[in-house]
């Protein structure tokens, strides 16, 4: 590959997800775009069901609008004890439009009272689309709740998740150790393993 940089759009306006992608992206001479660059670009309604089917509609829709490659995700934190939610619904946990705060203090007071452990994932599905392909890949990452924030880095769930294996949040962690074993990370680095394989990149 040579040493020009190339473009593609990541189907986003979380902060936090596109610093993590572009980060990502940028050994391989990615620039990455995102819809913060595409204000006239709308909302995209995440109607689906499933993880991949919101990444899938995401995707699809830009493309549809930009027709050049596009990065897409959808993920969220599955809990056990909420039978595997809030999953799809983790970024509006506490309704539409909710703040990381009110959704972490839902995802709180729902737990109030049950066992600990407060056993848990984070799950992501990464897509990529293209005129002449398509890609999908997911990642996990298990760990646990706890009830009380630690750490200020990440975004979303962070400051109550602690990743198996370890002894602080994903709120404590730099953004080089979260790339490294978050959902996110796992999904994406699948992905660009595979257009890596075949010769996109």
């Amino acid at each position: 590959m040579n040493s020009e940089h190339k473009q593609i759009v990541f189907a986003s306006r979380n902060k936090g997800k596109i610093k993590e992608i572009q980060k990502l992206f940028a050994q391989y001479n990615y620039k990455v775009l995102s819809l913060s660059d595409y204000p006239e670009i709308a909302d995209i309604p995440e109607t689906g069901t499933s993880f991949e089917e919101n990444a899938m509609i995401k995707a699809t829709t830009v493309f549809s609008i930009l027709q050049c490659p596009v990065l897409a995700d959808d993920s969220g934190l599955e809990v056990a004890q909420l039978n595997w939610g809030p999953g799809v619904y983790s970024a509006r946990y506490a309704g539409e439009h909710a703040s990381d705060d009110e959704n972490n203090r839902k995802l709180i007071s729902e737990l109030h009272g049950l066992p600990h452990p407060h056993s848990a994932r984070y799950r992501c599905c990464a897509v990529y689309y293209s005129a002449d392909k398509s890609l999908i890949h997911f990642g996990d990452l298990n760990g646990r709740i706890i009830d009380t924030p630690s750490g200020s880095e990440g975004f979303g769930y962070d400051p109550y998740f602690i990743p198996e294996g370890y002894f602080c949040t994903m709120a404590e962690l730099t953004l080089e150790e979260k790339n490294r074993i978050s959902h996110r990370g796992k999904a994406f680095k699948l992905l660009l393993n595979a257009l890596l394989h075949g010769e996109i990149l």
